[in-house]
């Protein structure tokens, strides 16, 4: 029942033991492009999970993990404009959450943050409720209590541990600014879940293509970067929660020679999505074009940690190494390239690592 009340704090040990066993990794597979994204998730109930949607979207292979199993799992409601997806378990077998009341925070409250941040399961982190932020879909809760790469989806709790929000995403350039939705919009998933118009059951992993989407798609096809650029501008003004847009003005930017630029772009994607790999190899190659070599070796280290399988990101990364001076690494990337990648290692060899 939400607005759960507990009359004392309990201890960032206590509150751990409590939380951890409703905490989840999701996983979400596609084995053809041999790339994963991981996650976080909260279970509510037998065999329902709740995480956001972004974790999730264009998953071909969907899993939950816990510390002991894996279980397949499948789109149950979804609320993309709130970034609120819910899960299917079948079998799953661990306690669900205690559920609390957002509504009665107040600035400074003490909260902590679990997930699996860059897939480290059961990662704990302490702050206090920094502020509450009013954005289109809502107002989210602002927390100093630290969020990375795969913590998305995981939970908020008070001092009670009890789940007071979901970890939604942070700003990647700004310092302690971590955002959280409230958990009172799980009551209101259902109601909102977006639904098939044909088949009146909950909609498949992947939203449907907006128009927007269609666009950007067809005018990138097309290698129409004027008009891309045209076309992406008002959609971020449209949209400016929406990561795609800022990932086709990145584009489109880039192409058109603006790398400066296109860095801003890109690096807004990731700050509502941060665990999309494709933008933080797109933002390592626009740091490369503008000469900035350790911002370019983060940005394909971030994309690496989130998809290790990536040969062009291991090839790119290992240049820079070299050209840092940094030949020890160099060498860990050919053995990488070489797991992943037999014909790319083989060129990384001769042009790289034999010079």
């Amino acid at each position: 029942m939400f607005g759960a009340s507990i009359s004392h704090g309990k201890t960032a040990t206590e509150v751990y033991e409590q939380a951890s066993a409703s905490t989840v990794i999701v996983k979400n597979a596609d084995p053809l492009a041999k790339k994963l994204i991981t996650g976080s998730g909260v279970v509510l109930s037998d065999g329902q999970v709740v995480t956001n949607c972004h974790v999730i979207k264009n998953a071909k292979v969907l899993s939950v993990r816990t510390v002991a199993k894996e279980y397949p799992a499948s789109l149950h409601y979804s609320d993309w404009a709130r970034d609120l997806c819910s899960l299917t378990v079948a079998g799953l077998d661990v306690p669900a959450a205690l559920l609390g009341n957002s509504k009665t925070l107040k600035v400074g409250a003490k909260v902590y943050a679990l997930g699996t941040p860059k897939g480290l399961a059961l990662t704990l982190s302490d702050g206090i409720v920094s502020g509450f932020r009013e954005r289109k879909a809502g107002r989210y809760i602002q927390t100093t209590a630290a969020i990375s790469r795969g913590s998305s989806g995981g939970g908020l709790f008070d001092e009670n541990g009890a789940l007071i929000g979901l970890t939604t995403f942070y700003m990647a350039d700004g310092q302690n600014l971590n955002f959280a939705l409230p958990i009172e919009w799980v009551s209101e998933l259902a109601q909102r879940s977006t639904l098939d118009p044909v088949l009146d059951q909950p909609a498949t992993i992947a939203p449907s293509v907006s128009q927007w989407q269609s666009k950007s798609k067809e005018l990138e096809a097309n290698n129409d970067w004027l008009a891309l650029l045209q076309h992406s501008d008002k959609w971020t003004r449209a949209e400016a929660d929406n990561d795609d847009a800022w990932k086709s003005r990145g584009m489109a930017l880039y192409k058109t020679g603006q790398t400066n630029q296109s860095i801003e772009a890109w690096g807004k994607a990731v700050r509502v999505n941060p665990d999309d790999a494709d933008v933080w190899f797109l933002l390592g190659a626009a740091q490369t074009r503008a000469g900035h070599s350790a911002q370019a070796i983060e940005a394909y280290q971030h994309g690496l940690s989130l998809d290790p399988k990536d040969a062009g990101g291991w090839y790119s990364l290992g240049e820079h190494y070299e050209q840092s001076g940094q030949r020890s690494k160099v060498r860990d990337v050919y053995k990488q390239l070489k797991k992943i990648d037999p014909e790319r290692a083989e060129q990384f060899f001769i042009k790289v690592v034999w010079p």
